[in-house]
């Protein structure tokens, strides 16, 4: 029976280590993107999760929630963890992620309206199945410099969403060490760095396509 025994503690360890995966989602990080939703300019990283149910990969078709009658894009840098971390010091937080990717976090506008009008929690408008969509990554080796990435949200081929890490309020390092004091950070856990501006609605037939340096990092379509 040990052999057994160990095969079924082995397994049960490799689905608990799936589940505690975390996507840690910044808010109001680009200036612009805050003005354009009458919010006010954060003094500290504003951070909210989603559950690892909300991912989307492979540039599979993202369907139109249908308890929402207006899901906003919002293109993001995506930020890997590669260690466990707490307490992260800034000046040690590039020891902590080797990958850059970009996703989408989809948000359903008119939930989350609702919510904020009532003082509550607005999850639902964020967390919900499929509501982050996750390209590529590329080794931070292989970009010019993590603190100036370009990158930018194609809608049918129209550019509508164009960014640059440089313009974040809070860097993808300072983000690393200011969530490290409340959450610990394990591997394969993902940081989304929020959205600049330029965030809109998606409609059935919507082709998005996102882009990093230039390189294609997501191409997929909404139904």
């Amino acid at each position: 029976m040990a052999p057994d025994f160990t095969f079924h503690i082995s397994h049960f360890t490799f689905k608990q280590k799936l589940k505690t995966m975390k996507l840690i989602c910044i808010g109001r990080n680009y200036s612009e993107h805050a003005k354009e939703l009458n919010n006010p300019v954060p003094e500290n990283p504003v951070f909210f999760m989603k559950p690892d149910t909300a991912l989307l990969l492979k540039n599979r078709p993202f369907y139109i929630p249908e308890f929402s009658n207006e899901v906003h894009h919002e293109v993001e840098v995506v930020v890997k963890i590669n260690r466990i971390g707490k307490h992260i010091d800034e000046k040690f937080a590039h020891r902590y992620y080797d990958e850059i990717g970009l996703g989408v976090d989809f948000t359903a506008r008119d939930i989350q309206q609702k919510c904020k009008e009532k003082g509550l929690p607005w999850e639902i408008a964020k967390a919900f199945d499929y509501s982050a969509p996750l390209g590529e990554f590329i080794p931070v080796d292989k970009l010019p410099d993590v603190k100036a990435i370009n990158f930018e949200l194609l809608k049918n081929g129209k550019t509508v969403q164009k960014g640059n890490t440089s313009d974040m309020l809070f860097s993808i390092d300072q983000i690393i060490s200011y969530v490290s004091k409340y959450v610990t950070l394990k591997i394969g856990d993902l940081i989304y760095t929020g959205t600049p501006s330029g965030v809109g609605p998606v409609a059935i037939g919507d082709k998005l396509t996102g882009k990093l340096e230039g390189e294609v990092m997501f191409d997929f379509e909404v139904r």
